[in-house]
C-alpha cells in the first residue's frame, strides 16, 4: 500500500497522541494484562498503543498489526524490537492461543462485528482477554455535520455511502459475546479533550480518523469546499472558550471479554 493524503497518515494520527493514548490506557487497567505471554496488537496504528502495551505485559511477546503501511512503518521506526505485521485485521489468520488481543480504536472501521468478535474470542487462550475501545460518537455534532456536508455539495453522488461501519450498543456486544466468554465487561466513558486552536483544531483531529474516508475520495478543489462548508458547521455548533480552546466530547465504548 502506498502513502497518500488519504490513508492514515501517521504524522496527522500523533498530533494528539495524548489524547488518543488515553483510553488505550484505561482500556489495559481493566485486563490484568501483566499475566500476558503472548499478545497481539489489532490495528497498531504509529505503535502509540502497542508501547503502551509493552508498559502493561513487558515480558510478552507482542505482534502489532495494521493494514497501513505508513503506520507500520512509523510503529517499526518508534519499536525496532517488536515485530509489526501489514495486514486487513478484519481477515486477520493469526492462530494464537493469545492470552490478550487488543484492538484500540480500530474495530470500529471494521464490518461484521457479529462474524468478528466471536472469531476473535477464539483465538484466546483459556483464561486469555480481547480488550476493545471504540469511538461511539456518531451521534455528536462533529460526525453528524460530516454526514450532512457529503450529502449537501457537488460532492454528494461521489460521497455516497461513505460512513463507518454501524455500531452496536452494549447489550448487543454483552449478548453477542457471553456465549463464548466466562465474563464480558463492557463500559462507555465520555472523554471531553481540551483542544487549542477553536475549530480548527476539531478539523485536524478528525482529518486523522473520521474525516479520513470522505477526504480520500475527494481532489484538492473539492477538499478544501468541504472542509470549509464543514468548519462553518463546527462554529456553530462547539463553543470556543475564552483561551481558545475548545472541549471536543469524546464517547468511546470499552469492552474486555475473557474466554
Amino acid at each position: 500500500m502506498t502513502t497518500s493524503s488519504a490513508d492514515w497518515q501517521a504524522r496527522q494520527y500523533t498530533l494528539f497522541e495524548a489524547e488518543r493514548t488515553r483510553p488505550v490506557r484505561d482500556l489495559l487497567n481493566a485486563t490484568q494484562a501483566q499475566t500476558a505471554r503472548t499478545a497481539v496488537d489489532l490495528g497498531c496504528g504509529p505503535g502509540n498503543s502497542t508501547e503502551t502495551l509493552i508498559g502493561y505485559a513487558p515480558d510478552a511477546r507482542i505482534i502489532g498489526v495494521d493494514n497501513s503501511q505508513d503506520m507500520i512503518d512509523s510503529a517499526r521506526k518508534r519499536l525496532p524490537d517488536v515485530e509489526f505485521e501489514l495486514g486487513d485485521i478484519s481477515a486477520w489468520p493469526g492462530e494464537g492461543p493469545f492470552d490478550l488481543i487488543l484492538a484500540n480504536a480500530s474495530l470500529q472501521w471494521v464490518p461484521d462485528h457479529e462474524t468478528l468478535f466471536p472469531s476473535l474470542v477464539g483465538k484466546l487462550s483459556k483464561g486469555g482477554r480481547l480488550a476493545v475501545q471504540m469511538p461511539d460518537n456518531l451521534d455528536e455534532p462533529a460526525h453528524r455535520l460530516m454526514r450532512e456536508t457529503a450529502a449537501d455539495g457537488p460532492w454528494r453522488d461521489k460521497l455516497k455511502g461513505v460512513e463507518r461501519t454501524e455500531r452496536y450498543s452494549a447489550d448487543a456486544y454483552y449478548s453477542l459475546l457471553k456465549p463464548h466468554c466466562a465474563r464480558v465487561d463492557v463500559w462507555r466513558t465520555t472523554y471531553h479533550h481540551p483542544l487549542d486552536g477553536g475549530v480548527d483544531a476539531v478539523i485536524e483531529w478528525f482529518k486523522g480518523s473520521g474525516l479520513r474516508p470522505f477526504l480520500a475520495k475527494l481532489d484538492e478543489q473539492e477538499t478544501t469546499a468541504f472542509l470549509e462548508r464543514y468548519r462553518a458547521g463546527l462554529q456553530a455548533a462547539y463553543t470556543v472558550l475564552g483561551d481558545g480552546t475548545v472541549l471536543l466530547p469524546f464517547p468511546r465504548i470499552f469492552i474486555v471479554a475473557t474466554r
